[in-house]
């Protein structure tokens, strides 16, 4: 069973779009996290059961339902690309809780979400896992006392050399390639930040980090999202032929 956009209930500016591609084996999709109340009762119905117990638990409404239309999202998109329908797709998450396909090994998927919006990559290449991150670009930071917690000493002296406004964009645009990357791993907030160092120019690039953070199994890309946003993939290879 395929699906279309016809099939996603709600209007045309509440279905998932695609985003232009990184790299070669990789789909992007931008996602609304706001849609019209039948909409979203909808959409509940592609949920499992586990899932809409999940979205019971969320202490408050806003937050159920923009975790509603983001997983009904995510099981659209995925379900286009397994040819079943969404509530049919087969999502697990693996012993370290990061989510999976167990039918189809060679397509690893990732999310992202900042309030309103979220972002989902897909990769399919055996042996490559992909993290995606996304971060409003207005976002108030602390940097320079964040950057003390999760930058190498080379990423400060870079950020030091900007202005406030500069400095403040390129330390979320760390921010989001570090996230990403702990995303690929399955670390999350438990991934060495501190030793991750990256380059930003010319291109972003890993340029040194511990196991599994080696340079040459990372890349890097700044995603095309709306300006507003600033959006980070990372892939990387697992292949064990590469080590």
């Amino acid at each position: 069973m395929s699906v279309s956009d016809s099939d996603y209930p709600g209007n045309e500016a509440e279905v998932p779009r695609p985003l232009p591609s990184p790299a070669t084996g990789v789909a992007l999709w931008w996602c609304p996290l706001v849609a019209e109340d039948e909409t979203v009762r909808e959409l509940t119905h592609w949920l499992s059961a586990e899932e809409r117990a999940r979205a019971a638990r969320f202490g408050k409404p806003i937050l159920a339902r923009r975790y509603t239309i983001g997983r009904a999202a995510l099981r659209f998109v995925l379900a286009a690309r397994l040819d079943v329908a969404p509530q049919a797709v087969p999502i697990e998450r693996d012993p370290r809780g990061r989510p999976r396909l167990p039918d189809a090994p060679s397509l690893d998927f990732n999310v992202t979400h900042t309030g309103d919006a979220a972002m989902f990559g897909l990769v399919e290449a055996g042996g490559v896992r992909i993290g995606v991150d996304l971060e409003r670009a207005s976002r108030n930071v602390n940097d320079a006392g964040l950057a003390r917690r999760v930058c190498t000493s080379r990423e400060r002296e870079a950020l030091a050399t900007l202005d406030e406004h500069a400095r403040r964009l390129a330390f979320l645009r760390l921010w989001t390639c570090k996230e990403a990357m702990s995303k690929a791993t399955g670390d999350a907030l438990a991934a060495p930040f501190r030793h991750l160092d990256v380059a930003r120019e010319p291109d972003l690039a890993l340029v040194a980090g511990p196991p599994p953070y080696a340079p040459r199994d990372w890349t890097l890309h700044a995603v095309e999202v709306p300006d507003e946003f600033i959006g980070t993939v990372a892939l990387w290879s697992t292949d064990p032929a590469r080590s």
